[in-house]
Order: C-alpha cells, then sequence, then structure tokens
C-alpha cells in the first residue's frame, strides 16, 4: 500500500507482517479513507472509459490474414454458459467445468506494442489492427483434451496455467492470455483458468466469493495436468484477486496429495490481492515442498489500495514494500519483484505485469525456464528489482537493499514462523 508511516517506523518494517512477525514489534498497516480517495476516483474514470466497449467478440470468423500471428489455447472455466455466441460464458456460476480450444488470431507486430491489446471496435475485427478469434471448439472428452495438448505441446513438455483476476469478463481473460503468451514467447502449452467474475468494479464482493466457489475446480485441473504422463512441468501465473485463487488450490493440492506435486516448478503471483496474514497462513500450510514463488508487487497499485481498504485496511501481498525482505525470502524460496518504477498502459497501475514490454519479456524467460545470471545490464538492474531466479539469460539482478537489513535473528524468525507449527503449548500458546 502506499499509505504513509510514522517517521519512527521504517515503512519497511510494515511488511514483516505478512510473514508472521510478533504483534508487539510490528503491527498490520491500515490504508485511511482520504489516501483511498484519488484510488476511487481513478477507478470511477476507468469505469467510464470501458462502457461502451464491444463484447459479443468471440464468435469465430473467418478473418485471418497472412501475417497474423496465432496463440491456441485450452480453456476451462466454472461460469455458465450465455446464450450468445459472441461472450460464449457469462459471469454467474455454472454447475460445471465446461472445456473449449479457442484460437486468436493477434495483429503484425508492426501493428501493435508489446503488452497492448487491441479489441476489436467493431464485429467481425479487423485482424491487421485487432485481436479476432478464428476457432472455438468444445472439448467434449478427455481425448480431445490430450489430443489439443499433444498438438500444442513443446519438447520440454511444459504447461502454463493462468488465472485471470478480478473484474474480467471471459473475453478479458482470452485475450489478455493470448497477449501473454504471444508477447512473452513463450511455447509452453498454454491453459486458461476462466473463473466466475461478473466484471463490475462493484461487484468486487461477489467476485472474491466465485474465487472461493472454483478452488475445488482449479485443484482438478492441477492435479490433471501433473498426473499425465505428457506433462513434466507446470508453471502457474494467477493475477490480482486471481493469486488469492491460485494459493487456495495449491493449498488444497497439498492438503489433498500430502505434498505440492514436483512437476509444478514455478507459481507466479502478478499484484496478488491476499490479506498479507492469510497468505503467510496459506504458504505454511502449502507444506515444506514448494514450489518456487515469484511475487510481483508495486506500491503504486491503486487497484490494491482500494482492496485493502474494501477488506478492512489490511495491506494486500501485492501492495506491500517486499525488497528489503528479498534476501531472506529468497532463501524461503520466494522472489520478489517491484514493479513500482514500471510506466503502465493501466491508469491504476494493476497490469503491469502483461502490458509492460519490459515484465512481459522477462516472463518470458522465465517461462523458458532461464535464471537470472551473467552480466548484461537489464531492466531488472535498472529498477533494483530484487529477484534471484525470476527471469533472464544473460542477465544480473541487484538486490534493492543490502543483505545486512536482515539480521541473523531475523532470518531465523521468518523461517521459524513460515514452517508448520509443532502444536506444543507454549506459555499458554499455540502458535500460529
Amino acid at each position: 500500500m502506499t499509505g504513509s508511516t510514522p517517521p519512527d517506523r521504517p515503512r519497511s518494517i510494515c511488511a514483516l507482517q505478512w510473514i508472521g512477525r510478533k504483534r508487539p514489534i510490528l503491527t498490520t498497516h491500515r490504508t485511511k479513507p482520504r489516501q483511498v480517495l484519488p484510488a476511487l476516483v481513478i477507478v470511477s474514470v476507468v469505469i467510464t472509459g470501458c462502457a461502451t466497449r464491444v463484447e459479443n467478440v468471440l464468435q469465430p470468423h473467418q478473418v485471418a490474414a497472412n501475417d497474423t500471428s496465432r496463440v491456441s489455447m485450452l480453456v476451462a472455466t466454472t461460469r455458465r454458459p450465455s446464450d450468445d455466441p459472441g461472450r460464449l460464458y457469462s459471469g454467474e456460476r455454472g454447475t460445471a467445468i465446461s472445456l473449449n480450444n479457442l484460437t486468436v488470431s493477434i495483429p503484425p507486430d508492426r501493428n501493435r506494442k508489446i503488452g497492448e491489446v487491441q479489441w476489436p471496435s467493431r464485429v467481425p475485427p479487423n485482424p491487421e489492427k485487432e485481436f479476432a478469434v478464428l476457432e472455438v471448439g468444445k472439448v467434449a472428452t478427455e481425448g480431445q483434451a490430450l489430443a489439443w495438448f499433444r498438438k500444442n505441446r513443446n519438447a520440454k513438455r511444459q504447461v502454463l496455467i493462468f488465472v485471470h483476476g478480478f473484474n474480467n469478463t471471459y473475453a478479458d481473460a482470452v485475450f489478455r492470455f493470448a497477449q501473454i503468451v504471444h508477447d512473452s514467447g513463450t511455447d509452453a502449452a498454454p491453459i486458461l483458468f476462466a473463473w466466475p467474475s461478473r466484471a463490475r468494479v462493484f461487484d468486487y464482493l461477489y467476485d472474491k466469493e466465485s474465487a472461493n466457489y472454483s478452488r475445488r475446480a482449479l485443484e482438478d485441473l492441477i492435479l490433471q495436468a501433473t498426473r499425465s504422463p505428457d506433462v513434466d512441468e507446470v508453471t502457474i501465473l494467477a493475477h490480482s484477486m486471481g493469486t488469492w485463487l491460485a494459493a487456495e488450490a495449491l493449498r488444497g493440492v497439498a492438503m489433498r496429495e500430502k505434498s505440492i506435486p514436483a512437476k509444478i516448478k514455478n507459481v507466479i503471483l502478478a499484484s496478488p490481492d491476499i490479506d498479507i496474514d492469510v497468505f503467510r497462513r496459506q504458504f505454511i500450510e502449502m507444506g515444506p515442498k514448494r514450489p518456487h514463488f515469484a511475487i510481483l508487487t508495486s506500491t503504486r497499485d491503486k487497484a490494491l489500495e482500494v482492496s485493502g481498504f474494501l477488506s478492512g485496511g489490511v495491506d494486500r501481498v501485492g501492495g506491500s514494500d517486499l525488497r528489503p525482505y528479498a534476501a531472506a525470502l529468497e532463501e524461503l524460496g520466494v522472489s520478489v519483484i517491484d514493479t513500482s518504477a514500471i510506466t503502465s498502459n493501466d491508469p491504476l497501475g494493476h497490469n503491469a505485469f502483461a502490458d509492460s514490454p519490459e515484465i512481459v519479456r522477462l516472463l518470458g524467460r522465465r517461462l523458458a525456464g532461464q535464471s537470472i545470471s551473467g552480466g548484461e545490464e537489464t531492466f531488472a538492474d535498472r529498477v533494483g528489482v530484487a529477484a534471484a531466479n525470476f527471469a533472464g539469460s544473460a542477465a544480473r539482478v541487484a538486490v534493492a537493499a543490502p543483505v545486512s537489513v536482515i539480521s541473523g535473528d531475523a532470518r531465523e524468525v521468518l523461517k521459524r514462523e513460515l514452517s508448520p507449527s509443532s502444536g506444543q503449548i507454549v506459555d499458554g500458546r499455540i502458535a500460529y
């Protein structure tokens, strides 16, 4: 969050609350209403700007140009089917998990910038300048799902599962994921998990309950991917409210399987809209064998300011400054990427993970299994990204704060607090 901190308590100290420091030392930062007013104004402007957008854009049209790119994805959704073929699914909750495969056409690079989704201005769209859906198919059997994967898998048999965020239509999620896949350059098989969002800013609580409603379905999708002999590696990318859903699903998988499957190598949480105390519990309950986590944060994220206000004033993980603790967190398998200095096309500062060319390229390198090492100066160096092993071939990352910020005692506290409790009673208390 971007709220002020008393001068006698460094702002960075507040960030440790999410990883379990004692309450007498640290208190959860509370966002004051006056700090949220500017963000609410920006949200209102964004709502007005999107009001006239064409929405029935998913009905396939024979509009592909020869020099466009194509992204084929598998989509699993808990949304209710729509009677409108241009929408496919509504924002209401369905009673089953529906599977489709969609092919999206993306304009030639000369007509667009990395990070942009060129939304159709009319139907049918102009493929030279706008995103267009070329094919929509129903995946009716497991055999058809397997056939899709075998057609779209890469040599490493990698799967990328994307969980969209709050305030997204089905089409929003499809086009955004197509843009991420294309711009990052990944060749992992793309699978979108679309949960029921009404795509209205003032339906925040409905969306939150819909994410809750969809936990088991995402668990099942993750387990089906990891149990397949045709899949060797799974990366989970989640955004905004979808990060809470992804973390809950991983927690559920760990409880069902007694451990998170080894095939899940990386989890990337972009602008996580998760209560910092809740995330600490989720992280603990995933167990000791966790995948590597990368968290993209920004203290300039206006959407997370509003979310924190609506959620009782408790900081969100994605709005906290965790950089000073990057070294200690890295020992726990958590990398922190601060995006506060990035210029985003989103006035709320909430979508830098997808619309920033620099971050999208870093994402692509990470999805390719590359780590940060070497000597070439990159965007990561210029903004002081603190993330050892997030992305980059021939790249290096400067830790944003000296390691000495974290004392030996503090490091032990982090490790202890993020480990399962022994259940023993000490001085009338059981660690939680």
